[in-house]
């Protein structure tokens, strides 16, 4: 079928071949199923299908079980017999083994390519709800974000947004004429909430190069 991706079917006892229409492939779907029943072989095709059309694919492999995309199979693997068999049951006429243009991310840049953002470009609304701030340090956190789009001081990662909120403390008396109050104590409760974020590896997220979205746009 043209603009189609095969996905299972075929033979006497499975009936035709299914085929999933591209023009159908932005709607919410669900594979379910018990271990073993090929829920992550279903998501491999799928994906796999998707890159010959040229439509780049982002999955959140937790486990690991859908790397196997990079690598091409072997006719000499123990069970290709056994794949060659269920593939003709099922319809696949051209099974062969590939491999897929594959790029790896990392949030701690330890097995792939690092998946980063710079503080500025996260923004002050969702690093609060990250820290879970209360109303009045999301307050000050805000006046330290435009401070720094006012100063054109730079917010890439942890370290920085640190340093802006020193600033912030040692200017308060000033800055609360113009933003109102800012108490040390609020500070000191974001810079704390800051130090557990650093220690549980939130540091490695903030930096540069930031993702672009059209680094994941490669086909």
């Amino acid at each position: 079928m043209d603009n189609g991706i095969f996905v299972g079917g075929g033979g006497a006892a499975y009936g035709d071949k299914q085929y999933l229409r591209l023009g159908y492939a932005n709607r919410h779907g669900l594979v379910a199923g018990a271990t073993g029943t090929g829920k992550t072989v279903t998501l491999q095709i799928l994906a796999e299908g998707f890159s010959d059309a040229g439509v780049p694919v982002v999955l959140s492999d937790v486990k690991g079980d859908l790397s196997g995309l990079a690598a091409a199979g072997r006719a000499d693997f123990k069970l290709h017999e056994a794949f060659m068999s269920r593939a003709g049951k099922i319809g696949y006429d051209d099974y062969a083994y590939r491999a897929y243009p594959v790029t790896f991310w990392d949030v701690f840049g330890d097995q792939g390519h690092p998946l980063r953002t710079t503080v500025a470009e996260m923004g002050p609304l969702l690093l609060s709800r990250l820290m879970d701030l209360t109303e009045a340090q999301e307050g000050i956190l805000n006046i330290a974000f435009r401070l720094a789009d006012e100063e054109g001081l730079a917010l890439l990662d942890l370290k920085d947004l640190q340093s802006i909120l020193v600033w912030v403390g040692e200017q308060r008396k000033d800055l609360s004429l113009r933003y109102g109050n800012i108490s040390i104590s609020s500070i000191g409760a974001i810079q704390r909430r800051l130090l557990v974020l650093e220690n549980q590896g939130g540091a490695k997220m903030f930096g540069e190069p930031a993702l672009e979205l059209s680094d994941m746009m490669a086909t």
